[in-house]
Order: C-alpha cells, then sequence, then structure tokens
C-alpha cells in the first residue's frame, strides 16, 4: 500500500526519543508519506498544501489536555485530519472522541501494519475505528436524538417507540404486536402521547410529528407480513 512520492503527511504529536523516531521511519517506509515528529508545545509547519495527518500520542498529548490544544492550532491546519494512537480501551478511546474531532482510533496493542493501513484510509478522507467502537458511537448517537427532544415534550422512551411506529403508517394492532403490548395499552399510550403534544387524533399528532420530530425520530420498520 506504499504510495510513492507522496507529497501527503503525517505529523506524529509525540516525545522526541529513539523509539519514536524508529516508529516515524516504519510509517515514512511503508506508508510513502511524508512523517515528521513534533512535540505538544512546538510551532507545527503550516506550509504544506497536500493533506496532512496529525497523529497524536495520547500518552504526549492527554485527554484532558486534548480540546485546549485543538482550539490552539494554527488556522491553516483547521482542516487537517486528526487521530489518536496508544489509546488503552473502549472507554479511552470514547473519552477521546468526546473531547476532540478524532476520525482516527489507534489501540496500544495494535500492530505497525494496522496502523499503516489505518493512515492511507484517514488520508483518503475515511474514518478509521474499530468495528465495535462504531457500533457504540451509533448507539450513543441515537440516544442523543431521543433524548435532545424529551425534555420539551415530556415523551417516554415507549411513547418514543410508539409514535416512531405511528409515523411508519403502523396501526394500533400492529403497535400492540411490535412491542408485545395488549391493543388497549397501545391506545392508553396513544392517549397520553395526544395529551402532552396537544392533539386530539392520529391525524393531528402524525402531523405534529412530521413538523416537530420527523428528522430526529429513531427508525422502526414495520413488522414484516403486517398490513394495514
Amino acid at each position: 500500500m506504499k504510495k510513492e512520492h507522496s507529497t501527503d503527511s503525517v505529523y506524529i504529536l509525540t516525545e522526541q526519543s529513539p523509539q519514536s523516531q524508529l516508529f516515524a521511519e516504519y510509517l515514512n517506509k511503508h506508508t510513502g508519506f511524508q512523517v515528521s515528529i513534533h512535540s505538544r508545545h512546538s510551532s507545527l509547519p503550516t506550509d504544506t498544501s497536500e493533506k496532512l495527518l496529525l497523529l497524536i500520542d495520547s500518552d504526549h498529548i492527554s485527554i484532558d489536555a486534548l480540546p485546549e490544544w485543538q482550539d490552539q492550532l494554527p488556522e491553516a491546519l483547521a482542516n487537517a485530519t486528526l487521530a489518536a494512537f496508544n489509546i488503552r480501551n473502549m472507554n479511552h478511546a470514547l473519552e477521546a472522541l468526546s473531547c476532540a474531532h478524532l476520525k482516527g482510533i489507534f489501540y496500544r496493542e495494535q500492530s505497525l501494519d494496522i496502523i499503516c493501513k489505518g493512515i492511507h484510509a484517514l488520508l483518503d478522507g475515511e474514518l478509521w475505528m474499530s468495528r465495535e467502537l462504531m457500533a457504540r458511537l451509533i448507539l450513543f448517537y441515537r440516544k442523543s436524538q431521543t433524548n435532545a427532544f424529551r425534555p420539551t415534550c415530556g415523551l417516554t422512551n415507549r411513547e418514543i417507540e410508539i409514535i416512531s411506529l405511528l409515523k411508519a403508517g403502523s396501526s394500533n394492532q400492529q403497535i400492540a404486536e411490535r412491542l408485545f403490548v395488549s391493543e388497549h395499552t397501545v391506545k392508553s399510550h396513544l392517549y397520553n402521547i395526544f395529551r402532552k403534544i396537544n392533539v386530539h387524533n392520529r391525524i393531528q399528532a402524525l402531523n405534529w410529528i412530521h413538523q416537530n420530530l420527523g428528522p430526529i425520530l429513531p427508525a422502526i420498520d414495520k413488522p414484516r407480513g403486517l398490513k394495514n
């Protein structure tokens, strides 16, 4: 996967040491990118006209220091791709992602070959994270969307599920079968939903949903084999 004579660059943010120098030389040899080492306090070169990856050593710049460090980056590096390596575990990765706009995560135990592959992907505009980490992020994003409007309209998790199915065109019977509750329970939930959003029937409720919650409702498909 080596890219000959590439002018794309990788800045490794870490301490200068024989070990980090060997790391940089390995990346340069096996990716073909220009690789250089910089400390967190050094002035980063800003004359690069090609794609740039800032590869942050989490042992050198702590997670807590990431936001301030990123805010102090020169404007010329604002579009650089950021990734972190020496990440200990999933919780450490999630903490890092909550503190900085990272597009890549490399765990401490990952091989140099994997890091090289990830660098190529990142400089090609892709994300580089484990499947498990991506799944956690998607779940977190969906929960955030759901929680975003709950304080405003006071809907519970169950009521959100019901209006999502309502938006999908499900009947009361279909909703009951999907959620394993009685049709009477569905009607009770709908009554409470209508009261909370101040509507009187399904048509008004659907209009309200489309106007207020449409883009951020979690997608829930109707069960297969059921018809309206």
